[in-house]
């Protein structure tokens, strides 16, 4: 798979800002550090990106679009849900490096806003006659127990966890 000049100055940007949140507290790291860090110019940046949230925003969103591309099938059954939740927890144990740097910027509210908007996306897509509330419900879920798991360096096994996930969301069907 080829990259495009864009996506390769995306990367470069994000890997800059987490090397250097890594190295620095997030609000004393400037736009321009980003940039020299990434060996691109400042116009690249703000071709892209209006600020370092948006960096952090987009970082979510390449990593999304990615999982997607690696599902192959429509889930139908419990079993099904329980794949996903495990290839999602596996993908976020992956990239807890990254996640633990947002959370000692004290960001998640990033990650949080991104749930919030891509449940709410598939379930007016795929569950247009659910509650308005019930995206939320399972955004909150997921935020609360990923963030509880990254506490505990996400020690938990994916398994334990995903089948709590999967237990809570079909006992409301019973």
């Amino acid at each position: 798979m080829e990259y495009s000049q864009e996506e390769y100055s995306k990367h470069y940007i994000i890997q800059a800002l987490f090397k250097l949140m890594s190295e620095n507290k997030y609000e004393k790291i400037s736009i321009i550090d980003i940039v020299q860090k990434a060996g691109v110019g400042r116009a690249t940046f703000y071709r892209h990106f209006k600020n370092k949230e948006d960096v952090i925003t987009y970082y979510f969103e390449h990593n999304r679009k990615s999982f997607i591309s690696n599902q192959h099938f429509y889930p139908r059954c419990k079993e099904d849900y329980l794949d996903i939740v495990k290839s999602t927890l596996e993908r976020f144990k992956q990239q807890k490096e990254p996640l633990k740097l947002i959370r000692k910027a004290h960001l998640e509210g990033i990650y949080l806003d991104y749930l919030n908007k891509n449940f709410l996306d598939m379930f007016s897509k795929e569950y247009p006659n659910k509650s308005k509330y019930e995206p939320y419900l399972y955004s909150g879920m997921l935020f609360n127990m990923s963030m509880a798991w990254l506490e505990n360096d996400c020690q938990d096994s994916i398994d334990e966890l995903a089948n709590t996930m999967i237990d809570i969301i079909f006992s409301k069907d019973k």
